[in-house]
């Protein structure tokens, strides 16, 4: 592995392995880009990242630098070490799919992070797995005293990242947000590319 950075193309979803103790820069060029953003244990993926176990051990819905991300299994799989951005990363929703576009009034086909996470980890050689609840990165939900919640635009700016090291080898599966539909990937509602560095362990 290299410090190469990997562009994931605009509503596209790139996978890579990270061995413990690697880590990973994700990386938002635009300022305004989610990236939905997975890890699985190999081989059979059946251990993931898991959004409530995290929100379980942390009592709160955003992590911070130096928080790990737990499992499914309650194991820390990644821990936080930078975030250049304001911090601003949603653990409550699901990761877009056909349906949701269609709730939304869309008619016909709509990009969208489901079958991202799926063509991912076929590019990997990997099998098709039922989708876990993602960290979206760089998504801006608030939410109101009354539990009201609302998408709004992201409060990254150019280049921001967060970068996070693995406690056990891993998938990292991640999906450049293809929703145009709501304003989660900026006021202008254009979904761009992200992008990624793998940093090998000990540099």
């Amino acid at each position: 592995m290299s410090e190469t950075v990997t562009i994931i193309a605009a509503r596209r979803g790139k996978a890579v392995h990270l061995p413990a103790g690697a880590e990973i820069e994700i990386i938002n060029p635009s300022g305004t880009q989610v990236v939905d953003t997975w890890a699985l244990c190999p081989p059979d993926l059946a251990e993931r990242l898991s959004m409530e176990h995290t929100r379980a051990v942390h009592r709160r819905l955003m992590p911070r630098v130096g928080d790990a991300l737990y499992s499914s299994e309650r194991r820390p799989l990644l821990t936080i070490t930078a975030d250049t951005s304001p911090g601003l990363h949603d653990t409550l929703i699901a990761s877009c799919d056909p349906e949701r576009y269609r709730m939304l009034g869309h008619v016909g086909h709509h990009d969208n992070c489901h079958d991202n996470f799926l063509a991912a980890l076929a590019e990997l050689g990997l099998p098709p797995t039922a989708v876990p609840a993602p960290l979206n990165l760089f998504m801006n939900i608030p939410w109101e005293p009354d539990g009201t919640l609302r998408f709004e635009a992201p409060t990254s700016r150019p280049g921001d990242l967060i970068r996070m090291r693995a406690e056990t080898d891993l998938v990292v599966v991640m999906s450049a947000c293809p929703q145009d539909m709501v304003p989660v990937n900026g006021v202008d509602q254009r979904p761009t590319e992200a992008a990624f560095r793998v940093i090998p362990a000990g540099q």
